[in-house]
């Protein structure tokens, strides 16, 4: 019996459509309080019921200003596993337009947007969403509460306020750094298919007192929602063969990770242990905006890109540590032995002209792209604030000492991401069921702080890094089954990680063969997406869609 409760609901999103050009207004949001059908999986069933759907009305605003009403069909809160662990996070939502501007549509063979919400490496669960885009950081209601978890829930349904996202983000990214709702409620309007999966997360502890949700459950939850999808070809709308998994932040790094480690042996026993569909989990594309990613080598990343910046208390971070990490950089750099993109004119990228390449192929071209889109006095304003830029009337220039005053602050102290005193969200990601925070590098460990009487990391360490770190499948057991298709996105102020993490990825990934589009946003921070209806685009092309057509 299908379920037509029609609601109407409001969704205006403002957004600036050129990429590099700051300012963008964020998410305007009203909605009206809708209570969806729940059509999750019962019983261990994997089977997608294609009957059990809401069917709502959204107004969406694209990047152009024009409104577009889109009457979709909404099924809620499915579980994706026949032996959930916790089934408030282990469950997703598929929204399918079926009316366009008054036209109908076939999606039935559109892409599939698989949208994650993770931000922090937290969990994130669909339970409580009533339409597309309502995934929420820490998910209403179901296990425990996660430890570090914000004091104040900040959902991605379409009901928040751009308000409540993370700061300097355009209003993109909710309040530990996920995606909030951009990406999928365009895709909507431009007849995709939009899967959005809840995931456990750090912190997630049950009555026993144990952790449930470090990793590697982020990703292997995102595998197994893959899987339930493509299990279900011919039930749910859209084509299997055409996933583009999104993330920001942490989210970013688990789509990145998906793409990369599509069918990967090596989750196989803990994707059976959950009771995964029997299907690929291989996706075909990744979009991914600064991803948090490549841990183990994060902290001496680091300390390369911003090792010499302040804290934006003004002290300097401790500099023995700080030169022991970028000497670490400097070895693991070497060892990749990664060819600078096409056109760059670099070959090895190394620790010596890594400032160079950035430069070149990111920095300088941002700033172009910025302060062309500027008119004649808004630049001359720019450039008077800004005069470590050089500006020849066509193209932006500067040192990288320059680049690296005028971002400022660093955002964190050292060790970036494996504290010694255990204090980073990711030492509490490499937890495991009774140990809240571990260390996951051998520099961690040998200086930790806290008093472990074992200077060393624990013996899972290894295997639980290479199912975290998509640079694994990538360098060290390069994968046949990889997503061959990358979007990746950074804001040049984004002090949450270093710039080479992304750079690296996308150098391996074009090295591989693989089309690489990626890019940054001048003078953006942590989160920033402004160039969504680009990306959009980029979907139908690298996916060979065509708009669909009437029923």
């Amino acid at each position: 019996m299908k379920h037509r409760a029609i609601k109407r609901r409001n969704v205006v999103i403002g957004i600036g459509a050129t990429a590099g050009v700051a300012a963008v207004g964020g998410i305007a949001l009203n909605a009206n309080a809708s209570t969806g059908n729940a059509s999750g999986s019962s019983n261990g069933s994997l089977v997608f019921n294609p009957d059990a759907y809401t069917e709502l009305t959204t107004t969406v605003t694209d990047t152009e200003g024009s409104e577009h009403a889109v009457t979709y069909h909404f099924w809620k809160a499915i579980t994706y596993v026949s032996k959930p662990v916790d089934a408030t996070y282990q469950s997703l939502n598929v929204s399918v337009p079926v009316e366009i501007d008054g036209t109908a549509v076939d999606a039935s063979n559109a892409p599939i947007l698989l949208a994650n919400s993770v931000g922090g490496y937290m969990p994130s669960s669909v339970a409580d969403a009533t339409g597309v885009g309502g995934a929420s950081m820490g998910g209403g209601g179901g296990g425990g509460a996660p430890s570090g978890a914000p004091t104040a829930s900040t959902s991605a349904s379409p009901t928040a306020s751009a308000s409540a996202s993370a700061p300097g983000a355009n209003g993109n990214t909710n309040a530990t750094g996920g995606a909030m709702n951009t990406n999928q409620l365009l895709a909507l309007a431009a007849g995709y298919v939009v899967v959005e999966p809840g995931a456990r997360g750090r912190g997630l502890k049950n009555s026993a007192g144990e952790y449930y949700g470090s990793a590697p459950a982020v990703i292997v939850d995102l595998k197994a929602a893959v899987r339930y999808v493509r299990s279900n070809k011919g039930r749910i709308p859209g084509n299997v063969d055409r996933i583009v998994s999104a993330g920001t932040s942490a989210g970013g790094a688990v789509s990145t990770l998906l793409g990369a480690s599509g069918d990967s042996p090596i989750y196989d026993k803990h994707l059976k242990e959950i009771g995964a569909a029997d299907a690929s989990d291989a996706i075909f594309a990744v979009g991914a905006w600064c991803p948090i990613t490549d841990l183990e080598h994060a902290d001496g990343a680091y300390e390369w890109n911003w090792g010499t910046n302040a804290l934006s208390t003004g002290k300097q971070v401790d500099q023995t540590v700080s030169k022991d990490l970028r000497s670490q950089f400097a070895e693991y750099q070497a060892k990749l032995r990664l060819r600078g993109l096409k056109g760059s004119g670099f070959g090895t990228l190394t620790a010596r002209n890594y400032d160079a390449y950035l430069l070149k192929q990111y920095m300088e071209p941002s700033a172009t792209t910025y302060l062309a889109a500027l008119s004649d006095s808004e630049r001359e304003t720019y450039l008077a604030k800004n005069t470590f830029i050089t500006w020849d009337g066509e193209k932006a220039g500067f040192t990288w000492d320059g680049f690296l005053t005028h971002v400022g602050a660093r955002k964190k102290t050292v060790p970036a991401f494996d504290a010694f005193d255990l204090s980073a969200g990711e030492n509490n990601e490499f937890g495991s069921a009774t140990t809240a925070n571990r260390h996951f590098t051998a520099y961690g460990a040998r200086n930790d702080t806290t008093g472990l009487a074992g200077k060393r990391v624990e013996s899972d360490i290894p295997e639980l890094l290479n199912l975290m770190n998509p640079m694994y499948h990538l360098v060290e057991k390069v994968n046949a089954k990889r997503s061959r298709h990358w979007w990746i996105r950074l804001g040049t102020n984004d002090t949450d990680t270093s710039h080479v993490i992304s750079a690296n990825l996308a150098a391996r990934a074009e090295n591989l063969g693989d089309e690489v589009d990626h890019l940054y946003y001048w003078d953006q921070g942590h989160g920033a997406n402004t160039d969504p209806g680009d990306f959009i685009t980029w979907i139908a092309k690298v996916t060979g869609h065509k708009k669909a057509g009437k029923k």
